[in-house]
């Protein structure tokens, strides 16, 4: 028997509950996984709380991140023992995911945990560190050096929001944090902000061309707030767009990507190839102080995560909650 979360929708409505399993009732795939520590993102708490049409299948337990140990395995890459972490392919939504003790997983959704990691601090970081880095070499890629300019990050509170600004300050990058929360901004500037705009400022429609005020930029927030920020960005910029909190809309104009060459770069974590997957954790366990992740991580235990999940909604969550399913 194992603990997990389970969502359940019935005659009864929808609703989340902590529960007692058997190893039987898991999915099925190849590696059985102890998990030690998970995560609890955005879209867990849309999952658990129900704000959104996250789950495919029920019953289903909620997590799309997970790090443990191998219990047992029939996949070649991997054997009791190992240790592995897990980012999205859907768990959590279509299979069974990492807010429980146990996972039976599909062994090409695992990779091996970087060995400057213990699980907890993968965890700490998790999708939203793992999807900040994924952005960072977006805007890489794209010629956004620390020499072009100041970068914005949208949401900045938010999990992805606090490691993209440790991240980029530890590059070298000037970074400006957009929040909605003022109190935060010493928060922010600790890890490496150097200017805080009011989210306010960019959350309404506005002007289709718009002062070049930043070099590059990362979006978690989406509609309103993607334009302006777009509508924003000087000559040869990019915007690296991961997050979707304000809503999936885009009201824009084409002005930004013809009259200043501006590139939009779509970030999606969930399906990222391996070998992608693999490179961002990586420069991960290089280049992310373990300061900063102790600085924007506090722990929690399963029995908790409900409750949490709320709070998340509500955004009174700053940055990252890791998730200690053994207590």
């Amino acid at each position: 028997m194992f603990n997990a979360l389970v969502i359940s929708k019935d005659s009864s409505g929808y609703h989340c509950d902590l529960s007692s399993l058997e190893e039987a009732q898991l999915p099925p795939g190849d590696v059985l996984v102890k998990v030690e520590y998970s995560t609890l993102n955005y879209k867990d708490a849309l999952a658990i709380t129900g704000k959104g049409p996250v789950v495919r299948e029920f019953p289903m337990v909620p997590g799309v991140d997970l790090a443990g140990c191998v219990e047992s395995s029939q996949h070649p890459d991997f054997k009791a023992g190992d240790r592995v972490l897990l980012n999205g392919w859907g768990v959590g939504e279509k299979h069974w995911g990492g807010l429980a003790q146990k996972a039976r997983l599909d062994g090409h959704w695992l990779i091996p945990l970087p060995a400057d990691f213990s699980t907890r601090e993968a965890m700490a970081i998790g999708t939203a560190g793992y999807t900040a880095m994924l952005s960072i070499m977006a805007l890489e890629r794209q010629g956004i050096t620390p020499d072009k300019g100041l970068i914005l990050v949208t949401g900045a509170n938010g999990g992805v929001g606090s490691f993209a600004i440790a991240l980029l300050a530890k590059a070298g990058y000037k970074v400006a944090a957009s929040t909605g929360r003022p109190q935060e901004a010493e928060y922010l500037r600790t890890l490496g902000a150097v200017e805080i705009i009011d989210r306010a400022s960019l959350a309404e429609s506005g002007r289709p061309l718009q002062k070049e005020r930043w070099a590059g930029a990362i979006d978690t927030v989406g509609s309103h707030t993607l334009a302006n920020v777009c509508a924003g960005i000087a000559y040869g910029g990019a915007v690296a767009a991961c997050g979707l909190a304000q809503g999936m809309d885009f009201p824009a104009t084409v002005a930004p990507f013809i009259l200043r060459g501006v590139t939009l770069v779509g970030i999606d974590s969930v399906m990222r190839p391996r070998a992608d997957r693999i490179e961002a954790w990586q420069r991960l366990s290089r280049e992310l102080e373990r300061s900063s992740i102790e600085a924007i991580s506090h722990e929690i235990g399963l029995g908790e995560a409900i409750q949490t999940a709320h709070n998340l909604i509500e955004g009174r969550v700053r940055g990252r909650i890791v998730v200690d399913v053994n207590r």
